[in-house]
């Protein structure tokens, strides 16, 4: 069940529900996870910096149980984030930050439980 937070000082118009659905699908598909256990949020027209410029900006986070825990799986997934996000948004790779969680079942809950029960 990954969470993924996009968050970016590009205006709400650049976020329709068509790049949701490609989001939640290159995101799914790079971690290995089935798309209908996504769940995604997108923050547009926030003030934002990075690296010292408020210059067009995402900075998206990647929390998962059990795909999000080593630097190479990171390292996979962020190559394909990258590629999606650069060339849906128009962005230079510098302009994309990335952060990765890694959840255990202990801290998601669903159905009343968590998913250390389910």
């Amino acid at each position: 069940m990954p969470f993924i937070q996009l968050q970016t000082n590009l205006p709400a118009g650049s976020f329709n529900e068509d790049f949701l659905k490609k989001l939640s699908s290159v995101t799914a598909a790079a971690l290995g996870k089935p798309e209908e256990r996504m769940n995604l949020v997108v923050q547009p027209g926030l003030p934002m910096m990075i690296g010292g410029s408020c210059s067009p900006c995402v900075m998206l986070s990647v929390a998962a149980i059990g795909v999000t825990d080593t630097a190479d799986k990171n390292k996979e997934h962020s190559a394909k984030i990258f590629e999606f996000l650069t060339n849906e948004l128009g962005l230079t790779e510098d302009r994309i930050v990335l952060q990765f969680h890694a959840l255990q079942p202990h801290q998601v809950g669903k159905k009343k439980t968590v998913m250390s029960f389910l």
